[in-house]
Order: C-alpha cells, then structure tokens, then sequence
C-alpha cells in the first residue's frame, strides 16, 4: 500500500496553507499588473526640469560672456542681478527634478505596503476577500501576475 496519501486537512484553516505547483506563484495572494507599473511620466518630468536648470545655467554662462565682451566691467552689476534671478530659478527647476523622484519613491512605498498589508491580512485571516468560493483565485483578463521567488 502506498504511504504517501493524501488526507483532507484536520482544521479549515489549513486549506490556504498547500504548496503551489509553481513555488514562484502564490495563488492565495497574488500580484495586481497595478501594483508593478512604474511611474513612467514622473521620470521623464524629472529629466525634463533637470535639463531646463542645465539650460538655463548654459544660458547664465553664455549671457556672462557675451555681457563681458560687449560692454566690458560696466555689465558686472547688471550681469550679478541676472546671475541670481537665473540661479534661482535653475535651482528650483532642479529641486522640483528632485520631488519627482521623490514621488516616485513614495508611490513604490505606497504599493509595496498595499502589497504587504494584502499578505499579512491573508496570513491573519486566511481569506483575501478576492478567492472565490471553489478555491482558485480569480484571474480577470490575465490582471495577476506571478510574484517572483522567495
């Protein structure tokens, strides 16, 4: 007779608790497409106000040699009073490069901690509120995705 049986589990709470076929594939929690999307427009708006403070610090050097060459030390005082307007302006052009990036880290936070509320809510009570009754997770149109390894 063979020894490796299998028996139904002795209390209902162990029914989440099988090895998956796949062990990269959860199927009590899985993964939403959403939840892995990156924040590609942010990204390219922080390139894009960080090129803007690049130019206009271009912009700064060539107006200081043009301002020097044509008009000589007399441009000095004008040239300190476009100097800090342009530097100013640059920097925040720069900063706000900065918070699109930090943005960016923010929502990576924000999705990995509804990722991680998602799992620990399923370790707690053994139920997703996403599994149907018969047991397999419910898949719309491919929108989960495999999580990867351990």
């Amino acid at each position: 007779m063979d020894t490796t049986t299998t028996a139904s589990p002795s209390t209902p709470t162990e029914d989440h608790r099988h090895v998956p076929a796949n062990p990269k594939r959860d199927p009590a929690m899985p993964v939403r497409l959403a939840d892995l999307e990156p924040y590609v427009g942010l990204g390219y708006l922080s390139k894009l106000f960080k090129l803007m403070a690049i130019i206009l610090l271009l912009l700064l050097v060539s107006e200081i040699i043009t301002g020097l060459v044509t008009q000589g030390t007399t441009s000095i005082p004008t040239l300190l009073g476009e100097m800090s307007r342009l530097v100013v302006l640059a920097g925040l052009l720069w900063g706000s490069g900065d918070l699109a990036l930090l943005l960016i880290d923010m929502g990576h936070d924000v999705r990995a901690t509804r990722i991680l509320l998602g799992r620990q809510a399923l370790h707690q009570t053994g139920s997703t509120g996403i599994t149907p009754p018969s047991g397999s997770p419910r898949v719309e149109g491919g929108s989960f995705v495999e999580r990867g390894p351990r």
